[in-house]
């Protein structure tokens, strides 16, 4: 086998070697079926197992109380940013929205033929480096959206904004869904596609509260209602039953390896590391606030973009993928969601150091 590198790729992203190498079995052969899992029907017993284990890995890892449903949908977050208010917004209503990145402005932008949007708090005055402190809700809102980790600008919430009591709160988790515990109480909805740190592409994971699922609109085509899924268990159409097979597996490994207290220790861990070697560092700085800097996405520069591009060079030929950081923010961007092992920040880490000793 081809030997794997260090994959920072902020999505698809790195997957558990143990998850991958189970999979590669299962292509061939779900178990002793002699049918791959991508080939069973979605309606076989076979399958409806590898489904019904998968919702209840969900459960018992995120701690999921009995009133909320758990969907496995299509269409990435990017279907969920107008599928939210066109269930929930209309003409007269206002929601709330904390803008903190490009995927929110995305979020709000979607909702706005729907009904009133209202800006809660923003942090585009310093090209979203930080987490705003303060936020202003709207009178009456039907709901309260904000984006827990921002991929593209390195800045996570450490915890969920202050919002109206009784106003649904929902949380676009695409890129730290289950990287530490979560109260999903708190929540109305929450919604991630898995290509981070549940599985590949193509599967959007919805743990939603039995009442919005009533309390959607009911005049829409029947693929954008939750209550379609809800009283379908995910299968009024085929699922993505190969990306539902995998989250299982990726579930699996999060339990296993000590569930979500044991993943924030090991990701404070890692980016803790990598922090204290960029703050020492007389060539490269994070790019984020200390108080609001994220755990899954590390983004840094040395201040010199034809610096950055020699350094972004030399370490895809030193064997380390994905560190060109977005172009809204230029520099680097280390990537290190769940499955990335501590040991490819080990080797980022002293990669730097000797990249510093020949241009600091």
């Amino acid at each position: 086998m081809t030997a794997r590198i260090w994959n920072f790729s902020a999505g698809p992203a790195v997957l558990p070697v143990e998850v991958l190498t189970e999979a590669r079995e299962a292509l061939l052969s779900l178990g002793e079926t002699g049918i791959g899992i991508m080939e069973h029907s979605h309606r076989g017993k076979a399958f409806l197992k590898v489904y019904n284990e998968a919702e209840a890995l969900v459960r018992s890892v995120g701690n999921v109380p009995d009133n909320y449903k758990v969907l496995f949908l299509q269409g990435g977050a990017s279907l969920q940013f107008s599928m939210i208010p066109m269930n929930f917004l209309s003409s007269g209503k206002t929601a709330d929205y904390d803008i903190t990145g490009s995927w929110s402005e995305k979020a709000i932008k979607a909702a706005e033929p729907c009904g009133g949007v209202h800006k809660a708090s923003s942090s585009k005055d310093r090209n979203y480096c930080y987490i705003p402190k303060t936020r202003k809700a709207s009178e009456s809102p039907v709901y309260s959206h904000f984006t827990s980790n921002n991929t593209i600008f390195g800045t996570q919430w450490k915890a969920e904004p202050d919002v109206p009591a009784g106003v649904p709160l929902i949380c676009d988790a695409s890129s730290d869904i289950f990287s530490r515990p979560i109260d999903v109480s708190k929540y109305g909805l929450i919604y991630a596609g898995a290509q981070k740190n549940l599985g590949p592409s193509g599967v959007t994971l919805v743990i939603i509260r039995d009442d919005l699922v009533e309390a959607g609109c009911k005049d829409l085509p029947v693929m954008l209602q939750y209550r379609t899924y809800a009283e379908n268990e995910s299968m009024y159409n085929t699922p993505p039953t190969f990306g539902i097979y995998v989250m299982g597996l990726v579930l699996n490994w999060i339990q296993t390896n000590g569930g979500l207290t044991a993943m924030a220790e090991r990701n404070e861990r890692k980016a803790g590391k990598l922090y204290a070697y960029l703050e020492s560092s007389k060539l490269f700085k994070p790019t984020a606030d200390a108080d609001s800097r994220s755990l899954m996405n590390v983004t840094f520069v040395t201040g010199n973009e034809e610096l950055d591009a020699q350094f972004c060079s030399a370490a895809t030929k030193a064997g380390f993928d994905g560190l060109k950081g977005h172009r809204s923010v230029g520099g680097m961007r280390a990537s290190i969601y769940n499955a990335f092992p501590e040991a490819g920040v080990d080797a980022l880490i002293e990669f730097c150091k000797n990249f510093e000793s020949q241009h600091g």
